[in-house]
């Protein structure tokens, strides 16, 4: 947002239609044109941040146990650990590993 230096007013946007586009001044004459020289310094390339679980498999070796049954294989048993993860008065996160040992699959229950 850009103030007139004159008299203080908002500047208002003037689109560039006949001429450059520029600010100006809806009560006196002031007039700020936009400069459209934007120059890049330097890039700088972005590295993805490694993805750290919320829970190791140590959590869950102590974690109670509920008869859920897993998605991927059936298994009728499952650890769980839970977590407030949204706002307060937002029920908290149910995280869920399979305790088949050949599955081990992890599911989230968002209820």
């Amino acid at each position: 947002m850009e103030f007139c230096p004159g008299c203080g007013n908002m500047l208002q946007y003037e689109l560039p239609n006949m001429h450059d586009a520029r600010f100006f001044c809806p009560t006196c004459p002031y007039v700020a044109y936009v400069d459209r020289k934007v120059k890049i310094k330097r890039r700088q390339h972005l590295v993805k941040k490694e993805i750290q679980p919320i829970f190791t498999l140590d959590d869950y070796k102590n974690a109670p146990k509920t008869e859920e049954p897993c998605p991927r294989c059936g298994f009728p048993e499952a650890a769980y650990r839970t977590q407030q993860t949204r706002s307060a008065d937002e029920p908290e996160t149910r995280f869920y590993r399979c305790m088949n040992n050949n599955c081990g699959h992890t599911w989230v229950d968002y209820t």
